[in-house]
Parts: C-alpha cells; sequence; structure tokens
C-alpha cells in the first residue's frame, strides 16, 4: 500500500501573492495627477481672471474646456486603449498632458489657457481609462485586488484635497502660472514610473466607434458652449440658438450611430431600464453640484473674504478631511448596509451641505457660513461616489463593462462641465446687481437641485447589487 503523501507545511502555496505595491502606486500616482488638475486650478481662478482678463462668464471655461475634452474623448479613448495597449496608450497620454500643462503655464492670454486645458483634456481622456484597466492587470481578484483598489479610491480624496492646497499655495507663492507647471515634474514622474514597473496588459483588437464618439463629442461641447453664452449675449442670441439645435442633432445622431455599430462607445442597453439608466444619470449629477461648490468656495474666500489663494486652500481642508474619513469607512458601510442606503446617504449629505451654503449673505464669514457645509460636503462626496460606481458597473453586462468604464467617467467630466455652465450663467446673469456674496448664494440655491435630483433617481431606481 502506497502510503499518502506528507502534508506539505509551507504555506505559501496557501498564502495570497503579496501585492506588488511599486506599479500599484505608480498607477494611483496618475489618478491622483488627474484629481488634482480637476481641482488646483480652482483655487487660481481669481487671479487668472485679473491677469488675463476672462468675463465672469467666460471664466467657467479654464474649468470646462478641460472637463469637456475629457468627458467626451473618454468614450473613445478607453476602446482605443483596448485596441494599442492600454500600457502604450497611458503613456502616450501622460506626454500630451505634460505637454499641455507646460503650454498652459506659458498662456498670456485667454484662448492659449483654454487651448493648453482641452489638450490636457485629451491626454487625461487617453490616460484615465488605461489607468484602472491595468491596476486591474496587474493584481489577482480578491484580498490583493481590494487593496489596490482601496489605495486607487483613497487617491481620488488625497487628490482633491492636495488639488486645493497646493493650489493655493503655488498661486500665493510662484504665480498661478504654476498650478499649470507642476503637472510636468509629476506627469515625468508617472511617465517613467510606467516604462519601467508596469506591463503591457493584453490588447482586444476591433472597429473604433468615431461616428459615436463624434456626436457626443459635438453635441456636449454645443450644449455647453450655448449655456455659457447665454449669460453675456442672452438666451434669444442667434448663436446660443444655434448651439442648442447642433446639440440636439448631436445627440440625435449619437443614437442613431450606436444602434448600427457593433462595439458602440455608448452602449444603447445602459437606458433601456430606468434600474441601469438612473444611477449614470444621478452620476452626471452628482459633479454638476461638486463643481459649483469648488467654484463659487474660491470666488466667495477671495472676493468677499480677502483671503488669500493660499488662505483659500487651507480653508477648504474640511471638506478634503471629511471626504478621507468617509473613503476609509465606505467599503465596511456598504457591506453592511448596502449601496443603496449609503450613497442615499451621501446625496443627502451634500444637497445639506449645499443648501447649508446657500445660506451666504454679505456679512458671512468663515466659521459661520463655510466650515459646516465644508465638512458635510466632504462626508457626503465620500459616502457617494463609490456605491454609485459599484452599481453602475454591476449593472453592465459583461460584454461592455470597459464601455460602462468609461461611460462611468465621461458622465462625471460632462456633468460638472454642463452643471459648472449653468451655474456661471446664473451668476453672471444676477453678478453686478446686489454683490458677490447673494449672487454667489443665488447660483449655489440653483446648484441643489441637481443633488436632489440625483438622489431621487438613485434612491428610487437603483438595484442593490445583492439583488443579483
Amino acid at each position: 500500500m502506497v502510503p499518502p503523501p506528507a502534508r506539505s507545511t509551507d504555506r505559501s502555496a496557501l498564502d495570497p501573492p503579496r501585492l506588488r505595491y511599486a506599479p500599484v502606486l505608480v498607477l494611483t500616482l496618475m489618478q491622483v495627477t488627474l484629481v488634482i488638475d480637476n481641482s488646483v486650478v480652482n483655487v487660481a481662478l481669481p487671479v487668472i481672471q485679473d491677469e488675463l482678463g476672462f468675463s465672469s462668464a467666460g471664466l467657467s471655461w479654464v474649468v470646462t474646456s478641460y472637463a469637456l475634452a475629457f468627458g467626451g474623448l473618454v468614450l473613445l479613448s478607453g476602446r482605443v486603449g483596448s485596441i494599442i495597449g492600454p500600457r502604450r496608450a497611458l503613456l502616450i497620454g501622460v506626454s500630451v498632458f505634460v505637454a499641455a500643462s507646460a503650454l498652459g503655464g506659458l498662456a498670456a492670454t485667454p484662448g492659449t489657457l483654454i487651448a493648453a486645458r482641452v489638450l490636457q483634456g485629451v491626454g487625461a481622456a487617453l490616460a484615465a481609462p488605461s489607468t484602472l484597466v491595468l491596476l486591474m492587470a496587474i493584481t489577482q481578484p480578491g484580498v490583493q485586488r481590494a487593496r489596490a483598489m482601496s489605495l486607487f479610491v483613497l487617491s481620488i480624496g488625497l487628490g482633491a484635497g492636495l488639488g486645493l492646497t497646493l493650489g493655493g499655495a503655488l498661486t500665493s507663492g510662484l504665480g498661478w502660472e504654476w498650478v499649470m507647471f507642476v503637472n510636468v515634474p509629476i506627469g515625468a514622474l508617472v511617465f517613467f514610473g510606467v516604462r519601467a514597473l508596469v506591463p503591457e496588459a493584453d490588447r482586444h483588437p476591433g472597429r473604433l466607434d468615431v461616428g459615436g464618439a463624434a456626436a457626443s463629442t459635438i453635441g456636449m461641447l454645443a450644449l455647453v458652449h450655448g449655456l455659457t453664452a447665454a449669460a453675456d449675449q442672452g438666451w434669444a442670441s442667434t448663436s446660443v440658438i444655434a448651439s442648442f439645435v447642433l446639440a440636439g442633432a448631436g445627440l440625435l445622431a449619437l443614437v442613431l450611430a450606436e444602434r448600427r455599430h457593433g462595439a458602440p462607445v455608448v452602449p444603447l442597453t445602459f437606458f433601456t431600464s430606468m434600474s441601469s439608466a438612473a444611477p449614470l444619470l444621478a452620476m452626471m449629477l452628482i459633479p454638476a453640484g461638486q463643481f459649483g461648490f469648488l467654484y463659487f468656495a474660491a470666488l466667495y474666500t477671495q472676493g468677499v473674504l480677502g483671503f488669500s489663494p493660499l488662505q483659500t486652500g487651507l480653508s477648504v481642508l474640511p471638506f478634503t478631511a471629511g471626504m478621507l474619513t468617509t473613503n476609509f469607512t465606505v467599503s465596511r458601510l456598504v457591506t453592511r448596509y448596502g449601496e443603496r442606503v449609503v450613497g442615499s446617504a451621501g446625496m443627502i449629505g451634500l444637497l445639506t451641505g449645499l443648501v447649508w451654503m446657500s445660506r451666504l449673505t454679505p456679512a458671512s464669514g468663515y466659521l459661520d457660513g463655510l466650515l459646516g457645509p465644508f465638512l458635510l460636503l466632504g462626508l457626503g462626496a465620500g459616502l457617494t461616489v463609490a456605491p454609485l460606481t459599484a452599481v453602475i458597473m454591476h449593472n453592465a453586462p459583461r460584454e461592455h463593462v470597459g464601455a460602462a468604464s468609461s461611460l462611468n467617467q465621461a458622465m462625471q467630466q460632462l456633468g460638472g462641465a454642463a452643471g459648472l455652465a449653468v451655474l456661471s450663467t446664473v451668476f453672471a446673469g444676477t453678478a453686478g446687481g446686489s454683490g458677490t456674496a447673494t449672487d454667489i448664494s443665488t447660483a449655489l440655491t440653483v446648484a441643489t437641485a441637481f443633488p436632489l435630483l440625483a438622489l431621487l433617481l438613485f434612491a428610487v431606481w437603483a438595484r442593490p447589487t445583492a439583488a443579483r
């Protein structure tokens, strides 16, 4: 009788493989860079307006031009990355982003800065989807991937906070140009880090849906242009009406193109039922209010309270602290209560924070007018994004998971751009009447509609992942 083989005492085969932190940290740094770029510019906006001569309505294009290019192209760029290889796409995207950042720092006119911001958005759109794909490729399901994703999610809150504080310090110490120049060394570190540490992932050849991407980009660009131009030219002007007509035509062309394409950038199946469409629409509405909060926080603290850019960056630290606090606990909360409950609680926090902040008056100070709303908005943001993303990705059919990831990012960027265009139009339409504080209060009152609609959509129609 053959004796049974001896039981091995080596636990290496039983233990999960250890996470290689170096490549994960490089990819996380890329995400931090993209998030920082969304917030670092906000603190410098009043200085940029004074030195380059932007109008009240035109100033919002410093933010929306980047968001439009990012959101409009991320749908197509995700597919480009799968064809040419996500590592190669990331390296190209970082290169474009760094070059555009240098151009933005050298800008002497509003047009040059807007052009640089558009190019930054192009580079970010190419890099962002590949960053997440590579992170998934270098980790294994289970504990290892959970740890990597925790770092990735944490980088979002960290980047938002660093962007605001760093933007204030750079603007006060070196000038607004350095909110653009700072991306150059960070981007170079990411570029060489990816080349040295991150392997290429699998490619998936196929056809590009250029028509769908072009239609979606043109339509959204026309919509935001119309909303922004209405503040200067009036709602009945030929340019504004033409923009809205073009936006409608772009949406119609998108629907027609996606019905015929085998690999659409926007699968129409996502919008055939409210259980899948509602979370995506909510993801578009949440940044619409958040972009407005960051934009008007910079204008109020510097224009009304007389803060320096550095003081503005430091004043928003309660927002960052609230976001980081809930980022550390959101996974446990979701496990216990589910995505719908936690996400809805976060949206209630965002709504309450904006309502509170909309009560600003010319006599409001930092402690009685901003500290509480900043903290509540941070707590709400930290509770909202992760559950909402989880529901969106879970609802996506397996063959459209990549498209869902790109669409998730696109909705955030496009929602932020369109929302800020609406709010800046409201602000510009009331500016000069009753004072900056009251005008900001009016715009923030309108902003409360965004998290309110998102809450209704998500709470009523979102399908918990445990149900599938």
